[in-house]
């Protein structure tokens, strides 16, 4: 019963920004760790950042200064915020959690950054 359903992707200039949603039912959001990961075509899917339950975050090197993640636990959504974005960011972003030792993916989202 875990869905993670993405939102928010689309076309976007470089030096452009844009803000993923990721929202969450099927289990206790508040009390669990979310990532985010990404995926570009011919590439391996590769992690982007990490929020835990008390907030602390991750982030991969790629994406540090330019991406935030952050969670809104009263409605149950993870966020994606993305500044001043690359070409190298093309990818379908997913949203991802760990229940009770089992891996859930959302259905992802495509970012494409081009001019």
């Amino acid at each position: 019963q875990v869905q993670l359903v993405e939102s928010g992707g689309g076309l976007v200039q470089p030096g452009g920004s844009l803000r993923l949603s990721c929202a969450a039912s099927g289990f206790i959001f508040s009390t669990a760790a979310m990532q985010w990961y990404r995926q570009a075509p011919g590439k391996q899917r590769e992690w982007v950042a990490t929020i835990r339950s008390t907030g602390t975050t991750a982030y991969a090197d790629s994406v540090k200064g330019r991406f935030t993640i952050s969670r809104d636990n009263a409605k149950n959504t993870l966020y994606l915020q993305m500044n001043n974005l690359k070409p190298e960011d093309t990818a379908v972003y997913y949203c991802k959690a760990v229940v009770l030792g089992l891996i859930h993916w959302g259905q992802g989202t495509q970012v494409t950054v081009s001019s």
